[in-house]
């Protein structure tokens, strides 16, 4: 999980952006030397050339992005506080990369596992990075089992969260104490739990990145000091697993990966759960999915999803001009109009954004649950068992999704990524749970159809299965050579919380090589 998102404007206000590029122009500057006013600080917030804004791209920053409270400022955000230094059992350095480490401690007191398990930092000296991670052997034979990297999304949400509340040994109780999860995916996998991009989770920076191919690059760095200290996994099965945003991070990471001939490790497969990966093809789907088009019942009134319908040709307009561009000029745009178009009125109708069969609880991500995470994290014998160096957790950071959100990053095309991996003979799983809207199955089954690769002909014309689990017809699947997508009956967002069971069938299947499910 997840998507971290409000309205563009509201998300901005909570972390304090909204305030003064409205600038102290004289009373007297005519509309004209305002806006080249403004475009000449947005360039150099961006660091985007002017040269590079074209007519079309300053009519629609004039139009609506100048005139909205998303763009009365814009400030960089910084770093977290620390807390002092923690004494770790392990350090690790690569020749390699001289300017990482690799920082590790023993956390099974906290009672999460029976497994062995691992936590600590990567550290990036020069770049003031330090990266969070929390790895469970696997529960049957970590010898000889897969190795899984789970990432969640937001951007700028906790792995912590899929951690205690989606596929991890323990979720955390309402009396904020771990409980036993039996469909655990390290079940049959030794998985890593990442914080990333730094100052997500108990990871800090004072130098955040902002978009998903400097992520990536951090990635690299932390799985190959990772498996140079656990040698004992290096050789195993590797996959890359991520949900929501993840659907950018995946593909990219994997890319990245597979750049490095000279890699320690395997990386087998990817596996995105109700990912934001093709945006121009998903936008086309909110409307449908809100209006009673994706097997659930309307949850928005006719006339609001008549508003839906008419503002998205603009919005895919927008989109593809930030494919053709990937200029923050057209990205940002974008991003702020299609997100007010085309998820404000099903927020505004109260529901959860996760699940249309759920209003929202008034939790700040609509799952009430979800804060005893953040409670148990920030136990202090929690703190100090796994080595935080942080004053405290937070689920999602919203400085990190500010970043990604201004930088562009959210409308680029990284789906040709998944092309790439594909490609290079790498297996790729699309799987969404049919009851989420923010990234929903109707958009995920879209553009997987629509994707052009070797082997897109072929995967067109494989029929649709019934996907079974333990005799009953879960889900809806299409396969072609190394390329899978799986619709999850009865899932939202976070298909290992709502079917944790047939979550597992999954990913057990999966890591076996059962790329056809």
């Amino acid at each position: 999980m997840k998507l971290f998102t409000a309205t563009a404007a509201a998300v901005l206000t909570a972390v304090g952006v909204i305030d003064a590029l409205a600038l102290q122009e004289p009373f007297n500057l005519v509309q004209e030397d305002r806006e080249n006013e403004l475009f000449l600080k947005a360039s150099s917030y961006f660091n985007e050339p002017l040269e590079s804004l074209t007519q079309e791209t300053r009519k629609l920053w004039s139009d609506f992005v100048f005139n909205t409270d998303t763009f009365k400022s814009l400030r960089k955000t910084g770093g977290k506080a620390k807390i002092t230094k923690q004494d770790f059992d392990h350090h690790v350095k690569d020749e390699k990369h001289p300017n990482h480490g690799l920082r590790i401690k023993d956390p099974s007191n906290l009672g999460l596992d029976t497994v062995q398990q691992y936590t600590g930092y990567l550290d990036i000296e020069d770049e003031d990075k330090h990266f969070f991670f929390w790895a469970f052997e696997s529960r049957n034979d970590p010898k000889n089992d897969p190795v899984i990297l789970w990432m969640n999304g937001g951007p700028g949400c906790s792995s912590s969260m899929g951690l205690f509340f989606e596929l991890g040994p323990s979720s955390i109780s309402k009396e904020i104490q771990p409980v036993y999860n039996p469909y655990a995916w390290n079940n049959n996998a030794t998985v890593i739990f990442l914080d990333q991009p730094a100052n997500t989770g108990y990871s800090y920076t004072s130098k955040p990145v902002s978009d998903t191919v400097a992520g990536g690059k951090d990635v690299y760095a932390f799985l190959e000091l990772f498996f140079k200290q656990f040698p004992q996994y290096a050789n195993l099965d590797f996959h890359i697993a991520a949900e929501s945003y993840g659907g950018h991070f995946a593909p990219v990471y994997a890319s990245e990966i597979l750049s490095h001939p000279e890699r320690s490790f395997n990386l087998t497969s990817v596996l995105i759960g109700n990912g934001l990966t093709e945006t121009l093809t998903q936008y086309e789907y909110f409307q449908p999915m809100a209006c009673g088009e994706g097997g659930s019942e309307a949850v928005v009134d006719p006339q609001q999803c008549q508003v839906m319908d008419a503002t998205k040709p603009l919005c895919l307009s927008l989109i593809k001009q930030c494919y053709d561009t990937e200029s923050v000029w057209s990205c940002f745009p974008a991003t702020v109009y299609c997100n007010e178009a085309q998820m404000g009125p099903y927020q505004r109708a109260g529901y959860n954004l996760y699940d249309v069969r759920l209003k929202c609880d008034g939790s700040p991500l609509c799952y009430e649950s979800l804060e005893y995470i953040d409670k148990y994290l920030n136990k202090p014998e929690v703190l100090d068992a796994v080595g935080a160096e942080v004053s405290g957790h937070e689920s999602c950071d919203a400085g990190i999704y500010a970043n990604f959100l201004y930088s562009g990053d959210w409308m680029k095309p990284y789906y040709k990524k998944v092309v790439d991996v594909l490609e290079k003979g790498v297996p790729v799983l699309i799987y969404a749970g049919d009851k989420d809207f923010i990234c929903n199955w109707l958009g995920n089954q879209a553009w997987t159809d629509r994707l052009q690769w070797s082997s897109s002909e072929g995967f067109a014309k494989a029929p649709i299965r019934n996907w079974e689990v333990n005799g009953e017809h879960a889900g809806n699947v299409k396969n072609f050579d190394k390329f899978t997508f799986l619709r999850v009956f009865g899932a939202g967002h976070m298909v290992p919380y709502d079917k944790p069971e047939n979550s597992l069938d999954m990913v057990n299947r999966w890591i076996n090589g059962d790329y056809k499910l």
